[in-house]
C-alpha cells in the first residue's frame, strides 16, 4: 500500500532528519512507529500523506507518488496530527462539512464513537478540552473508513481510562483491507494493540520487525539464577527483566517498552540475533 524507497528529507537550513529510509506498509496491520522526540516520526507521516515532499527518493501510496496528491490518495488516507486546531463548530456541523471529502464515511460509526467517548453531537468544539477534541478527530478518522489511517501521538491528552478505550476502539477498527500507523514515543500506550514495530534513530530505520518475528526469536523476562544464556539487554528499572535469544525457551509476550529500550541501547545485538535466526530458518 505504502512504499518508501531511499527517502531523504531535511527542512530548509536544517540538518538531515531522514536519510535513506526504505519501508513497506501493507494492509491488515497496525504499525507502531517509535523513536525518541525529534527523530522524524511526524515528518515521515507528513510525507506519507503528501503534506511534505521528499528531497530524494520516493514515497508512493496505491502505486502513485504521495507528492502528486491524487484524488484517490487523498480520499483513502486520513491523518490524526499531534497538533491541530479544529473549526469553531459543533461536532455535528464539523462532521457534516468534512464527511463529503471521504466517500466511505460512516455517519453511524462516527456518532457511535462520539457516544462511546461520552460526547454529544451538539457539543461546541471550542468548549471541549484538548483530550476531548482529540477524541472527536480520532472518531472522525476511524469513521472515514480509509484504507490508510495515520495517527501521530494519539494518546497525548488522554487520561488513563481513555487510553484503554482508545486501544479497544483501534483493535476493532483494523481489518485485512486497512493499514494503520500509530506514531508515539509513549511505547507503553500501544501495548497489545500493534503487530509490527518500526523504530527510527539518528535519521535511519533502526528496527523493522513484526511482533510475531520478535516473539518467535526473542525471550522477555527474568532469567533464572545461574542461567548460562547470553543476555542481549537488561535494565534494573524493568524489575530485572532482560531480553535473550528464545531458542528452546517457551514463548513470552513481547514487552514493548523493554524491546524499545533494547533496540536503542543494543541495536546490533538485537538485530544480529534476529538476522542469525532468519538465516538458520532459511537453511
Amino acid at each position: 500500500m505504502v512504499t518508501i524507497k531511499n527517502l531523504k528529507f531535511n527542512y530548509p537550513k536544517s540538518t538531515i532528519i531522514l536519510d535513506q529510509i526504505s519501508l513497506n506498509f501493507v494492509p491488515g496491520n497496525i504499525y507502531g512507529l517509535f523513536g525518541r522526540n525529534g527523530e522524524g516520526k511526524s515528518t515521515l507521516m507528513k510525507i506519507m500523506t503528501g503534506l511534505l515532499f521528499p528531497k530524494e527518493g520516493s514515497c508512493t501510496i496505491f502505486g502513485e507518488s504521495t507528492s502528486s496528491r491524487t484524488v484517490k490518495g487523498l480520499q483513502d488516507s486520513f491523518m490524526v496530527p499531534e497538533d491541530f486546531e479544529l473549526s469553531p463548530l459543533t461536532i455535528a456541523t464539523y462532521a457534516q462539512l468534512n464527511a463529503p471529502f471521504y466517500p466511505k464515511f460512516s455517519k453511524e460509526r462516527f456518532y457511535g464513537l462520539i457516544k462511546e467517548f461520552h460526547l454529544s453531537p451538539k457539543d461546541k468544539i471550542p468548549n471541549l478540552s484538548f483530550g476531548q477534541q482529540k477524541k472527536v478527530l480520532i472518531a472522525f478518522g476511524i469513521a472515514c473508513n480509509t484504507q490508510f489511517l495515520l495517527m501521530d501521538e494519539p494518546t497525548n491528552g488522554l487520561d488513563i481510562p481513555s487510553k484503554s478505550q482508545f486501544r479497544k476502539i483501534m483493535a476493532a477498527a483494523v481489518d485485512e483491507g486497512k493499514c494503520i500507523i500509530i506514531s508515539t514515543h509513549q511505547v507503553r500506550d500501544l501495548h497489545s494493540l500493534i503487530n509490527h514495530v518500526v523504530i527510527l534513530e539518528n535519521t535511519k530505520v533502526l528496527f523493522d520487525r513484526s511482533l510475531s518475528q520478535v516473539s518467535e526469536k526473542l525471550w522477555f523476562g527474568k532469567p533464572s539464577q545461574g542461567a548460562k544464556e547470553k543476555i542481549l539487554y537488561s535494565e534494573p528499572s524493568f524489575g530485572g527483566k532482560s531480553v535473550l535469544e528464545r531458542k528452546e525457551k517457551p514463548e513470552t509476550e513481547v514487552d514493548l517498552e523493554l524491546l524499545f529500550s533494547a533496540v536503542l541501547e543494543e541495536p546490533s545485538a538485537i538485530n544480529y540475533a534476529l538476522k542469525t535466526n532468519d538465516h538458520e530458518h532459511a537453511i
